[in-house]
């Protein structure tokens, strides 16, 4: 909970707070006395020694307002009583004409007042003001006595007055000086408290002029930053010269007022680290004196430390990735050759090509044909992937008709989806829907989209592919009512070899295929989403800025032209 706000008139420095009471005694002793020396003059004298106690009551009027000082202390409070004291004085030179007059004297007190009251921390000078007071009570003193004629002379009571305007000035220079030593005496204590602080801190407090010389030093210095030097030869000659460009920038910042911040190594211990926090110290900018600076040094060698070998561990993550991206290329490439090679003479022992061979040999020539063509499937993925985590997958972009490459992977999973008896449809425009991007790419995303709905939909169940432009995006999307897939399982889809489902639903893919069509996206600077329910159906939806706007293609043309992404 904040604390109210006090008023204005109340915002009180620890000083005013202090002295309001010693201020109250000093306006009720003036009041006192004046009206102890009405009551004499009353009492002793006659005719001119008399004093005017009209004017003496004007006089003793801010003595007893002062008081309210006990109570409600502030610079508004002061200038207040230095006002009525200012009044008062001008009243009673008035009545009793002025400096020729018995209370001559008294002509002076607006400037003791000032004296008194403007020893509080914050508050303005008052000084100019009381003496503007005291001119202000003689000018009206000389036109009291040109107007009604000079007083009759009253030596005594002059006497009287002057004194006591003597003893209140002088008490005010008093206070002055009690409170001017009171608050040398905290600034010093505050001061050897700020220094105890710093003298207690973990590093090495620095107070530098503008070139970065030390002025002073606090706290425990780094051991590999003798403190002496720093006195001697300054900040910069105690930094190692490769770090220096760097250090000066620090300090060239930190003039202008911003925090700034340096790693370097000391010049006697070069396999040590320090840490330079840096802020302007003293006068603002604008101001023809030059700033002074505070520096934080600390010991930053473990840091450094474990900051290389952070980024060492980073570097070396990186290429073994990499390694392990390239060794997949090229593994894969390299089996895909013997492969074919599998498949080919499988396919024409199984369509018996050379003649005819035994139903049983058939059999096997069958497996061995789709065993090797899975193995082949598996291995493009493989190679895809691994190229395009090894940034060596270069898009082909060209403007074609995105409907073309949809009905092309349609009717590839069509025979698929027949014999599962899914129900395939497309939704497609009926006008071009021109793109430009990698024919191939689009086509593999089409197509393994389809393959893992129907893969994934039971007999009776349907799967709808539909495409169309929004903007500059083309959005494909592939819905099926298939098996759907877990919430918890949603987050780790996209990613390689990650699947979905039971021991039974991950054993018909390899989970390459949402990784290949996630990157593939990515790499048309596009982005791929899955939305599902379990037991329901699920629809991946890819989005990719490749739509043109334009005429549309000549049947055959295919051109090469730019397209913005990164690796």
């Amino acid at each position: 909970m904040s604390r109210p706000a006090a008023p204005p008139d109340a915002v009180e420095t620890p000083a005013v707070i202090r002295g309001g009471a010693a201020l109250a005694v000093w306006h009720a002793g003036w009041a006192a006395a004046v009206g102890l020396t009405a009551l004499g003059g009353a009492w002793l004298g006659q005719g001119a020694q008399a004093l005017d106690t009209p004017a003496a009551l004007a006089m003793a009027t801010p003595g007893l307002l002062g008081l309210v000082l006990l109570g409600r202390d502030g610079p508004m409070t002061r200038a207040a009583l230095l006002a009525a004291w200012s009044l008062a004085a001008i009243a009673a030179a008035g009545l009793s004409g002025g400096l020729t007059g018995p209370l001559g004297a008294f002509v002076f007190m607006p400037v003791a007042a000032a004296i008194a009251l403007g020893t509080a921390q914050g508050l303005l000078r008052l000084a100019p003001f009381g003496a503007l007071g005291s001119a202000l009570a003689a000018l009206a003193g000389l036109i009291a006595a040109a107007v009604h004629g000079a007083p009759d002379a009253s030596p005594g009571m002059a006497a009287v007055t002057a004194l006591l305007t003597a003893g209140a000035t002088a008490m005010a220079f008093r206070l002055s000086a009690v409170e001017q030593a009171r608050r040398l005496g905290v600034a010093a204590g505050d001061l050897a408290r700020i220094e105890t602080v710093l003298a207690g801190q973990p590093g090495l407090t620095l107070v530098l002029d503008a070139s970065g010389a030390a002025l002073a030093a606090y706290g425990a210095a780094p051991s590999a930053l003798p403190v002496e030097p720093l006195f001697e030869d300054g900040l910069i000659a105690a930094v190692h010269a490769p770090d220096r460009p760097a250090v000066l920038a620090a300090l060239a910042k930190a003039r202008t007022g911003v925090e700034a911040q340096a790693r370097f190594a000391p010049r006697l211990a070069l396999d040590r680290r320090i840490l330079l926090v840096l802020r302007r110290l003293g006068p603002s900018m604008g101001t023809d004196e030059p700033p002074r600076l505070i520096a934080l040094a600390l010991d930053a060698t473990l840091a450094h430390a474990r900051e290389a070998g952070l980024e060492a561990a980073r570097v070396e993550a990186e290429a073994q990735n990499a390694g392990k991206s390239r060794f997949l290329a090229n593994m894969s490439h390299e089996l895909r050759t013997p492969l074919n090679a599998v498949l080919g003479f499988s396919d024409i022992m199984r369509q018996g090509l050379f003649g005819p061979v035994p139903e049983r040999y058939a059999d096997y020539a069958r497996s061995i044909h789709e065993a090797g063509g899975h193995l082949l499937d598996l291995i493009n993925d493989v190679l895809d992937v691994s190229r395009i985590e090894a940034a060596r997958y270069d898009l082909s972009i060209e403007r074609f008709d995105a409907r073309e490459v949809v009905s092309e992977a349609l009717a590839l999973v069509r025979v698929q989806a027949d014999d599962k008896g899914v129900d395939l449809a497309a939704v497609l425009p009926p006008d071009a829907l021109t793109v430009a991007a990698d024919r191939r790419a689009l086509k593999q995303i089409t197509l393994n989209l389809l393959s893992n709905a129907v893969k994934f939909t039971p007999a009776g169940g349907s799967v709808t592919v539909s495409a169309e432009a929004l903007g500059p995006d083309l959005e494909l999307t592939v819905a099926d009512t298939g098996v759907g897939v877990a919430p918890e399982d949603l987050v780790r889809l996209g990613r390689p070899f990650e699947q979905a489902g039971g021991a039974e639903q991950r054993a018909q893919g390899t989970g390459l295929g949402l990784s290949l069509v996630r990157s593939l996206a990515e790499l048309h600077q596009g982005a791929m989403s899955i939305d599902s329910t379990l037991g329901e159906g699920a629809a991946v939806t890819v989005r990719l800025p490749v739509v043109v706007a334009g005429r549309e293609p000549v049947e055959g043309e295919a051109q090469v032209i730019p397209l913005n992404r990164t690796a």
